[in-house]
């Protein structure tokens, strides 16, 4: 019933201006509630167990990469980045958390790698895609970072990096490399 009644309301211009249940008794008052219940309890489902899709923006400015410092669990060094919202493009939410992290923005946005390991992030299964890009400017550490800097790709293996950052970056590293 909630799948009809999603059909018939997603067309714009509705044909249907007005839904009327009727319910004659208990009996069948159950039943409904019992169906409404039991599918808004699936989408729910559906919704939270992910994965998750999310971004990471390496991004490139003169003295290095741009690192944040989470203020939120799981703490460390990260990569920019963060979650796609329903109905933005991946590049779109590159071009966002990059900004509400590092005040930068970005430019010649190129995509690297997609990450999926069910362990890279501590707290559930997210997939990332990472993209490489450019800014000017120092980052101002913003939103969920308490802190921001830029450093040199030899100076990674000096932080405590959050997720599978220090993966990604290597990866990274190898990546610049093969384009050279």
């Amino acid at each position: 019933m909630s799948q009809e009644v999603l059909k018939h309301a997603k067309y714009d211009p509705s044909p249907i201006k007005e839904i009327v249940f009727i319910l004659y008794d208990d009996e069948i008052f159950n039943v409904f509630k019992k169906e409404v219940i039991s599918y808004l309890e699936y989408i729910q489902n559906k919704l939270c167990q992910g994965p998750f899709i999310t971004v990471d923006i390496i991004i490139e400015v003169d003295g290095g990469i741009v690192l944040i410092e989470r203020s939120n669990p799981p703490f460390g060094w990260a990569i920019p980045g963060g979650f796609v919202d329903y109905g933005e493009t991946l590049e779109n939410c590159a071009i966002r958390e990059a900004k509400e992290e590092t005040g930068l923005d970005i430019y010649d946005l190129e995509q690297m790698f997609t990450y999926s390991d069910p362990k890279r992030d501590p707290r559930f299964h997210t997939v990332t895609t990472v993209f490489v890009a450019k800014a000017k400017g120092r980052p101002q550490a913003g939103d969920d970072a308490q802190n921001s800097k830029v450093v040199s790709i030899d100076d990674i293996a000096n932080l405590k990096l959050a997720f599978d950052h220090k993966d990604v970056l290597e990866d990274y590293n190898k990546f610049k490399q093969r384009i050279k």
